[in-house]
């Protein structure tokens, strides 16, 4: 997470100065295969363009502070239709909708969910799986995305 943490720290201001809402970021390491996905967002949409801006920018960035040692690929990205939630304020505007979860540790045996968010709070988040609802730290959330519903 301290990875995670640093990259926004660096990437944020400079997504946000070219006037996009920057979502979050995924970094999955798998030696030369790595990606560093960086999402943005705008309330007009994203077109290729405000990717190519924002690569731009976070490349300039990434080359001076070499942030990440190994060999990776940047991309730019929407958030689209299965929207990652990355952020207490993300999971709050999705209450009532429905998500998928994983988790790091389980809570009654499990790490995966995909249920409707019913609550939110500071520390924790309360999905229905099945007509049962578990209660999940937020600390504990590894990755989370809404469900595309066509």
């Amino acid at each position: 997470m301290a990875k995670i943490d640093q990259l926004t720290e660096l990437l944020k201001p400079a997504a946000e100065a070219l006037g996009y809402e920057f979502i979050g970021i995924e970094y999955v390491g798998q030696g030369m295969h790595s990606v560093l996905r960086i999402y943005i967002d705008h309330e007009n949409g994203i077109s290729v363009e405000d990717c190519t801006k924002v690569s731009h920018q976070a490349s300039g960035i990434l080359e001076v502070e070499d942030p990440i040692s190994s060999q990776y690929t940047l991309e730019v990205s929407s958030p689209g239709l299965d929207r990652p939630l990355f952020t207490l304020p993300h999971f709050e505007k999705v209450v009532g909708q429905e998500i998928s979860i994983r988790c790091h540790l389980g809570v009654d045996g499990r790490r995966k969910f995909k249920g409707e968010l019913n609550e939110v709070d500071a520390h924790h988040l309360v999905i229905t799986v099945d007509n049962q609802p578990y209660e999940v730290d937020f600390q504990d959330v590894d990755k989370a995305h809404l469900v595309a519903v066509f």
